[in-house]
């Protein structure tokens, strides 16, 4: 019935995941949940080192993009997998140092940071940091000596790659407010710039094109654009770039018609790329970075509601409304994102019922889906929403004062609380 292993129906109707009854996980931690299946992001973590292992004989590494999801259990888990980790912001490297991440596996991003950050970074020897732009560049020099250091970096790039993706999420083509574009001589005015400073050591180029892309070429040709500018550095320079970042943006599938490449068809086609540009120039195969985030968490995770009140407006729509909404997925508000929808208390029902999904707040957009088919809904049915595990939890809010939900891992039948429901008092602790 479902494309992902992790869930199930039981011989109660209900729907499972991780060998746990929704049903149950929402009488026992509340609605709304977030439920995560940690077999799932394990095996995920495995394939994606098992790639670097086969088609760059081990000289790589994946970098979980912790913006997807970001918690202590997350970045232990990356950590026991062998992933590195990417963070943006002091937030998540302060979640990644408690929760006891090897700095020199961490690659920090951001169009913008400030100096605190950069201090944070220099302070605590992150592996990487990935410069935006010739501002940062500066600066970043600057405190790096003050502080007798030498700051590792990496050259955020913009190859100008199309990933046909929503407008909102595709960082890849010279309009973009993130990086050095290649076609305007900025990118390689920066590399020259870099080579010359005292406190500055150029060990990488990244790009990022992207992200939710189901094509193979876009990722194929951005690595081409890349390995060519390597090999413009290296002739015209006489410097070796020894690293290559590629990003992420691999796509899951939220509904039926999305249809991912399997992970590894990536990573092969793009090797290919990879060793056949390096034989051109004559240069070692770079060390190569990835940076997957929704796929690693995405699809190992689902959120749990109450449905409430049905109301129906005839000849127009009928509203499910649910106990949770735009303050815990606010992806369909901002990107229309589509999603599939189970009514978990009747998941071994035929989907008879065309519904709308609508949130508690007070905002006539806060909705979660329209027009989504599932089984004949009452009040007191838990709704299951799938594919929730990136950009969900991260991307919560307290607006209308709600309390953000509670994140549950579960594994082989057991459930524990990774992350925990926010409290009333949690909602005014920086009040004064």
């Amino acid at each position: 019935m479902f494309t992902n292993d992790c869930l199930n129906v039981n011989e109660k109707g209900h729907l499972t995941i991780g060998g746990c009854d929704t049903t149950e996980l929402a009488k026992e931690y509340g609605t709304p949940l977030y439920v995560l299946d940690e077999s799932v992001i394990r095996d995920t973590c495995r394939a994606y080192v098992n790639s670097f292992k086969k088609y760059y004989d081990g000289n790589g590494m994946p970098l979980y993009a912790s913006k997807a999801l970001s918690c202590l259990e997350l970045c232990r888990i990356a950590k026991d997998e062998k992933l590195g980790l990417d963070v943006v912001s002091c937030g998540e490297l302060y979640t990644a140092l408690k929760a006891g991440f090897p700095t020199e596996n961490i690659h920090f991003h951001g169009n913008n940071k400030t100096d605190e950050e950069l201090e944070m970074a220099l302070d605590n020897n992150v592996g990487k940091i990935v410069v935006d732009n010739l501002e940062e560049l500066e600066r970043l020099n600057s405190m790096a000596a003050s502080k007798n250091k030498i700051a590792n970096i990496s050259f955020r790039i913009k190859p100008g790659v199309d990933a046909h993706t929503h407008n909102f999420i595709r960082t890849g083509q010279i309009d973009s407010k993130f990086g050095f574009a290649l076609e305007t001589g900025e990118a390689y005015d920066a590399v020259k710039k870099a080579i010359s400073y005292d406190n500055i050591c150029l060990k990488e180029l990244h790009c990022h094109i992207g992200s939710q892309i189901f094509d193979i070429e876009p990722f194929v040709t951005a690595a081409e654009i890349m390995m060519d500018f390597i090999g413009k550095i290296k002739n015209e320079l006489n410097f070796v770039i020894s690293q290559l970042n590629l990003g992420g943006g691999f796509g899951i599938m939220y509904v039926n018609s999305d249809t991912p490449v399997p992970y590894e068809n990536y990573m092969e086609k793009v090797s290919e790329k990879v060793k056949a540009k390096a034989e051109e120039y004559g240069i070692p195969v770079p060390f190569i970075f990835i940076e997957p985030g929704r796929s690693i968490v995405g699809e190992a995770g689902i959120t749990l509601y109450k449905a409430g009140a049905k109301k129906t407006i005839p000849n127009v729509r009928t509203y499910v409304s649910i106990d949770g909404g735009m303050t815990d997925n606010i992806r369909y508000a901002l990107y229309q994102s589509e999603y599939t929808v189970v009514n978990a208390t009747k998941a071994d029902k035929e989907c008879t019922e065309t519904v709308t999904v609508a949130g508690k707040c007070c905002e006539s957009g806060d909705l979660i889906q329209e027009n989504v088919k599932i089984a004949e809904t009452e009040a007191g049915d838990i709704l299951a929403v799938l594919s929730t595990g990136a950009y969900n939890y991260s991307m919560a809010s307290n607006y209308n004062r709600i309390p953000k939900p509670a994140v549950v891992m579960v594994k082989d039948g057991q459930a524990r609380v990774i992350v925990k429901r926010e409290t009333f008092d949690d909602l005014i602790k920086n009040d004064i």
